[in-house]
């Protein structure tokens, strides 16, 4: 492949994960002969897709775990990913609810972590397609204390990350209208905004960013240029982005940019806003 036609990242790690699932493994040397970029290149690519549990690295190249099967890794190993990140994109986004607002919390492992924040926050009702954000917000305190949240299940159909999609869900929020949407996503880039590998799931989050009159994306540093299969809205419908420091200088300004505005959360010493 010729310079000049070379894929961007987000783009080629998609053929690298479709000749995963194609062939069961790729070698690093014939990466680099396709698709015409450096080996460096490449194994920073497979180190993303890796972490993302949709490929094992081996020597010489990567092989299709069970995750990359289906190109949607479950709740639990996600759940374990970039831990600081998350909490500190959720604390951060937590704080931009209101008291006694509607909020719709789209499935996923970073909004799980803004309701964790949320039970702090008095009179909401919150609209979610995720039975485990349900149940968190329905938990007593650990002194007995009931919840004060009203939780409001979409029903559906339930996928390997824990997202209620399909009909039901899409008719049930259809009907609703919330004042905040926090939302997460596989992966976000200026080309292809935001996207998901279940495309059921990208319907179901087009019918919720039709029912927010604000929309507050959580996605930490490593989603940038990570692609899914679908896409679900453009980073100009965004009102706000949420990510945490360890973001690139380049990608912030790519992305403040564009969404209505950008809140980076410190992980560490220092945060930045743009």
């Amino acid at each position: 492949m010729a310079d000049s036609a070379q894929p961007l990242a987000g783009q080629r790690r998609v053929l690298i994960l479709e000749r995963v699932r194609a062939r069961g493994g790729v070698r690093v040397t014939e990466l680099v002969r396709d698709l015409g970029v450096s080996d460096m290149t490449i194994r920073r690519d497979l180190d993303a897709l890796a972490r993302r549990g949709l490929v094992h690295k081996v020597h010489g190249g990567a092989v299709r775990t069970e995750a990359a099967a289906s190109g949607e890794p479950g709740f639990e190993t996600k759940a374990n990913w970039q831990l600081p990140a998350k909490e500190a994109i959720a604390r951060a986004a937590a704080a931009l609810v209101p008291p006694g607002s509607a909020v719709g919390l789209a499935a996923g492992t970073t909004t799980f972590a803004v309701a964790r924040q949320l039970r702090a926050v008095e009179g909401l009702t919150v609209v979610t397609n995720s039975l485990r954000i349900a149940e968190l917000l329905e938990e007593p305190d650990e002194d007995g204390t009931p919840a004060t949240a009203t939780v409001i299940r979409t029903g559906g159909v339930r996928t390997p990350s824990d997202a209620l999609v399909g009909p039901v869900a899409d008719q049930a929020i259809r009907s609703l209208h919330v004042n905040v949407l926090v939302m997460g996503c596989h992966g976000l880039s200026a080309e292809t905004g935001l996207t998901t590998p279940n495309l059921a799931e990208a319907e179901t989050n087009r019918t919720f960013l039709q029912s927010a009159r604000r929309v507050v994306v959580v996605a930490d540093h490593t989603k940038w240029n990570a692609v899914g299969l679908a896409s679900f809205a453009a980073l100009e419908q965004l009102d706000v982005l949420v990510t945490d420091d360890a973001l690139a200088a380049e990608h912030r300004a790519a992305a403040a940019q564009l969404v209505g505005e950008l809140i980076v959360a410190p992980t560490g010493e220092q945060g930045h806003q743009a």
